[in-house]
C-alpha cells in the first residue's frame, strides 16, 4: 500500500514513515510543505496520504486545502488527517463530499502504533477513522432546533460511534447491549434524519455526516 505523508516536523515525519514501513506500507512520497504535498499526490497517485494540516508556507490549512484540491482532482482520494488542531469549516468540506475513505485524528490522542496503523487502513479501505472529539466539535454546530435534536441521547451516542467508522458488533459491545439494539437506532436514526438506511457501514456513515453539514 503506497502513502503519501504530509509532515512539516522532521522528527515527527521521520517516525511516522519508520512506523509506517515496520507495518509494510510503502512510503511514494514523505514531503514538508504544501506545494511538494500537491505535486506528490498528482504525480504519485498514491493509495492514501496522511497529512498534516498546518504546512508550511503559510502554517494555517496549507495541508487540508492541498488535500480537498486533490480530491477534486481525483475523486475519493483516501485522506487520514494528522492535525492538533480541529478545523471545522475544511473538516466538513472533506466529510461532506461523500466519496472514499476519510479520517481526522488529533495527533495528542494518538496513543499507540496499532490504532495509528488501524486508522491508515481503515481509510485506504474507503472506511472512515473520526477522534470523537473532532465528531463532537463538528456535532456542536448544529442548533436544537435541527433534525439532531430529535434524536434520544442514545441514539446520539451511536450516531457518534457510527462516524469514528464503528461496525454495529463493535458499537454492541462498546455500548454492552444487543447488536439487535443497535440496529433498531441506526434504523431509528436514519428515520429522524431523513436518510435512506444503507447496508454499507461507511456510506451511511458519510451520508448523515454530509447531512449534518448543510446546517
Amino acid at each position: 500500500m503506497r502513502v503519501v505523508l504530509a509532515e512539516d516536523l522532521f522528527l515527527l515525519r521521520d517516525g511516522l514513515v519508520r512506523m509506517l514501513e515496520a507495518y509494510d506500507f510503502e512510503i511514494a512520497a514523505a514531503v514538508e510543505t504544501g506545494p511538494e504535498l500537491t505535486k506528490a499526490l498528482a504525480e504519485l497517485e498514491p493509495d492514501v496520504a496522511v497529512v498534516d494540516v498546518r504546512l508550511p508556507p503559510s502554517h494555517t490549512d496549507e495541508g487540508l486545502q492541498c488535500a480537498l484540491a486533490a480530491r477534486r482532482d481525483r475523486p475519493g482520494l483516501p485522506v487520514l488527517v494528522l492535525s492538533q488542531h480541529v478545523e471545522q469549516l475544511y473538516a466538513r468540506e472533506l466529510l461532506a463530499d461523500g466519496n472514499g475513505g476519510i479520517g481526522y485524528l488529533l495527533k495528542d490522542r494518538v496513543f499507540d502504533a496499532d490504532q495509528f496503523i488501524d486508522a491508515v487502513r481503515r481509510v485506504a479501505a474507503g472506511g472512515t477513522a473520526m477522534d470523537p472529539q473532532v465528531i463532537q466539535q463538528l456535532l456542536s454546530r448544529r442548533s436544537a432546533d435541527a433534525p439532531m435534536g430529535g434524536l434520544t441521547p442514545r441514539e446520539r451516542e451511536v450516531m457518534e460511534l457510527m462516524a469514528q467508522g464503528r461496525s454495529n458488533v463493535a458499537i454492541a459491545s462498546q455500548m454492552v447491549v444487543t447488536e439487535r439494539a443497535v440496529a433498531k437506532h441506526t434504523s431509528n436514526i436514519f428515520s429522524k434524519l431523513g436518510l435512506p438506511v444503507s447496508d454499507d457501514d461507511n456510506r451511511r456513515v458519510l451520508a448523515v455526516l454530509a447531512y449534518l453539514d448543510r446546517g
